[in-house]
C-alpha cells in the first residue's frame, strides 16, 4: 500500500512541478522565460565565483577517501549502529554523503550494484543519498563564495538535518520494505 502511494507519487511529482510552476507564474502575471533567463545569468556568475571553493573542497574529500579515514570511521562506529539497528553497509554513505555528493553517489553505485535495486540495503541507500544533503560542501562553496565565514550555527543545523533524515529514511525503509 505504502510502496504503491510512494510510486505514485515519485512518478508524478516532477511532470506535476514542471507544469505548476509557469502556469504559477503565468497566472500571477510573471515573464516566466524572462525570469528563468535572468537566474540562468545570476548561475553562471555563482558557477565563476564558486570554482576555487570546489576545488579545495575537492581535493580535502579525495584526500580524506585516499587516507582510508572514511573506512576508518565507518569500523570504529559500526558496533554502536548494530545496536541501533543501523545496517552498518550505509555507514560509509551517512559519513561520506555531508562531505562529498559524487563520492556518495560512488557508495550508492556500489552498494546497488552489491545488493541489487531492490534490496533492503539498495532502497536504503537511495533513500538516505535522496534526503541528505551536501553539508560541507554547500558550506565551503556557496558561504564562501558571498562571503559568510562564521558557520557554526549553519553547521549544527545543517548536520542535525542530516542526521534527523538519515534516521528518517532507515524508518520509513524499514516500513515500506521489510
Amino acid at each position: 500500500m505504502i510502496t504503491n502511494f510512494i510510486g505514485t507519487v515519485s512518478k508524478w511529482a516532477i511532470p506535476f512541478f514542471l507544469a505548476a510552476v509557469p502556469l504559477y507564474g503565468a497566472f500571477r502575471k510573471v515573464k516566466v522565460f524572462e525570469s528563468f533567463v535572468e537566474g540562468a545569468k545570476g548561475g553562471v556568475q555563482t558557477a565563476v565565483r564558486i570554482i576555487p571553493y570546489l576545488v579545495a573542497m575537492l581535493v580535502a574529500v579525495g584526500m580524506l577517501r585516499a587516507a582510508g579515514a572514511i573506512d576508518m570511521m565507518a569500523e570504529a562506529l559500526s558496533p554502536i549502529l548494530g545496536w541501533l539497528r543501523f545496517p552498518a553497509e550505509i555507514l560509509p554513505l551517512a559519513i561520506m554523503r555531508p562531505l562529498s555528493g559524487s563520492g556518495s553517489l560512488g557508495i550508492v553505485t556500489e552498494l546497488v550494484s552489491t545488493h541489487g535495486p531492490d534490496s533492503f540495503i539498495g532502497r536504503l541507500a537511495a533513500s538516505a543519498y535522496g534526503s541528505t544533503e551536501t553539508t560541507f560542501y554547500v558550506l565551503a562553496v556557496y558561504f564562501g563564495a558571498v562571503g559568510i565565514r562564521k558557520t557554526r550555527h549553519a553547521v549544527i543545523a545543517g548536520l542535525t538535518a542530516d542526521v534527523a533524515s538519515l534516521a528518517a529514511a532507515v524508518i520509513v525503509c524499514r516500513l515500506a520494505f521489510l
